[in-house]
């Protein structure tokens, strides 16, 4: 049975069914019982009256009136009979028993003796009884009084029908009840699946909260499963824009290129070059679930060659305007980000600057040792309409509905921005323009202060991990061998007991086994250059 409401139906009906019916055999014994006690009092009665009518005369001879106490022992076949033996002689019966007779059982003197006969089928009581007719002298007499089966039987009948039909009543009621008492009960499960109808339909987002304690647990369930797809659904809306948002500017650059373009060679190389930027952004915004975010772990990213790529990307998307982008980055600044980030983050802030400036735009990038990285772009065009700025990083919010977008681009940038911990604010530029401030933590910049070249980031990573282990040591240099791994190798424990050590989510150091001994790692002679950003590899020497 598939129905839960007709499973506890069931069971309870059965259970309902048993008790009634052992309620109703224990009531009828009892009332057989209780009948046949009366029936013994009855008899003892009709004795003591008889008793009270015998005479013997002064030679032992049974003198019995003709008129007794109950006009049923004179009637033929009344049910109630009497019977007086002597040395088991019968000396009297009454008349109602014509000539059958009760059982002659031997009774002593003071003794009582209660059973049922055949023939006539009857109660009868038989007494015991020493009867002094003169002085010193006795007869042990027996004195029976039977009564006819069929008055106890029809007592039972009766009360049977009566106990079946009240306990029926009683059964209907209880299993009626019991009915009603399921629905009422099972009521929340039957609002859930309304709810959850109503969810698939549309009609509401979730499911209410108000349910018993037992639901609780299982109606939250279903709204975090609810919550997680809208997420889900949410993720993908949000990947999709971005993704079509990232691929604007390849296809205006392609665009401008097969306007512009005087050679075939020119128009190939154009082609090619903003190929290879869609297919980053396909990848990237395939991988960035998993990718993106703030690690101390990553390898740095040198700035300046992304910004320069950038903007001649974006002069080339807006060549019918007079624009001049100005760029203020050292020549070996980088920060530890994954280069997609970098790209969405740099791409969308100086996009979104070209679009509005009139003229002319800056972007300005700088290590600062106690927030890591800060950008800041400039450019010379309306600036922010006045209290909007707060809600342009809302994805769809655009400032002016007049020119072409989607209003995703400061949404991307303040996604990435939230990913790494950061700090981006919308202002006024000095002078007029718009201005964009972005602050990321996590050292990055030159020298011995940032994390500019891969032996800083492999020595970072091991101080990592000691730091973890709760150990402190001084630097030793070994020889290691940065490779590129797909993925974690493992925890801390397994790593130590092998010859790999992890120094980042992607890469490990191979033959370093001094490192179990808790010793931190310096990859010494290597330059910024010295790890491939694409592939990982690397050589490191002492």
């Amino acid at each position: 049975m598939r129905s839960l409401q007709g499973r506890l139906l069931l069971a309870g009906g059965l259970l309902v069914l048993v008790f009634m019916g052992l309620t109703g055999l224990a009531l009828d014994r009892a009332f057989r019982d209780s009948a046949a006690e009366a029936v013994r009092e009855r008899l003892q009665a009709q004795a003591w009256g008889l008793l009270a009518a015998l005479e013997l005369d002064a030679d032992g001879r049974l003198q019995m009136p003709v008129q007794l106490s109950d006009p049923r022992f004179g009637q033929l076949h009344s049910g109630l009979y009497a019977q007086l033996d002597a040395d088991g002689e019968v000396l009297w019966r009454s008349p109602s028993l014509l000539d059958a007779q009760l059982a002659s059982v031997p009774v002593a003197p003071g003794q009582r003796d209660f059973r049922r006969q055949s023939g006539p089928t009857a109660w009868v009581l038989a007494l015991g009884i020493d009867w002094e007719y003169a002085p010193g002298r006795s007869r042990a007499l027996v004195l029976r009084v039977g009564e006819d089966v069929r008055f106890q039987q029809a007592a039972v009948a009766g009360f049977r029908r009566t106990l079946l039909t009240w306990l029926g009543l009683a059964t209907g009621v209880l299993l009626a009840a019991q009915l009603l008492l399921l629905r009422w009960g099972l009521r929340p499960l039957a609002r859930v699946a309304d709810e959850l109808a109503e969810v698939r339909s549309g009609a509401r987002a979730r499911i209410g909260e108000d349910y018993p304690r037992e639901l609780r647990l299982l109606t939250a369930r279903i709204n975090e499963l609810i919550d997680q797809r809208e997420q889900r659904l949410a993720r993908s809306r949000d990947s999709l824009a971005d993704l079509a948002h990232s691929l604007k500017t390849p296809l205006a650059v392609l665009r401008g290129a097969a306007q512009s373009a005087t050679d075939l060679d020119s128009l190939r190389a154009a082609v090619e070059a903003e190929a290879g930027r869609i297919n980053q952004s396909i990848e990237y915004q395939l991988q960035r679930a998993a990718t993106a975010g703030r690690s101390a772990l990553r390898p740095p990213r040198p700035l300046r060659p992304l910004l320069e790529r950038l903007r001649d990307s974006l002069l080339k998307v807006h060549a019918d305007r007079p624009l001049r982008c100005d760029i203020d980055c050292a020549e070996d600044l980088s920060y530890p980000a994954e280069s997609g980030d970098l790209m969405e983050l740099l791409g969308n802030l100086l996009d979104n600057a070209c679009k509005w400036a009139r003229g002319r735009v800056t972007v300005a990038a700088r290590a600062v040792p106690d927030s890591g990285l800060e950008l800041v772009v400039r450019d010379d065009g309306p600036g922010f309409p006045a209290g909007l700025a707060d809600r342009l990083t809302e994805r769809g919010v655009r400032g002016d509905e007049q020119v072409p977008g989607h209003g995703v681009g400061l949404a991307i940038v303040a996604d990435i921005v939230a990913a790494y911990e950061g700090e981006l604010s919308l202002g006024d530029a000095p002078g007029g323009g718009a201005e964009v401030r972005v602050r990321l933590p996590g050292g990055s910049g030159r020298g011995p202060a940032g994390c500019g070249s891969a032996r800083q980031v492999v020595q970072r990573a091991v101080h990592v991990q000691l730091g973890e282990l709760g150990e402190t040591a001084d630097p030793l240099a070994v020889d290691g061998d940065l490779r590129h791994h797909p993925g974690p190798v493992g925890d801390l424990d397994e790593l130590a007991q092998g010859r790999l050590i992890q120094v980042h989510p992607d890469f490990f150091v191979a033959d370093a086994p001094l490192f179990q001994q808790g010793l931190g790692l310096v990859a010494d002679g290597a330059d910024p250059g010295a790890v491939d950003p694409d592939t990982g590899h690397g050589q490191f020497r002492r």
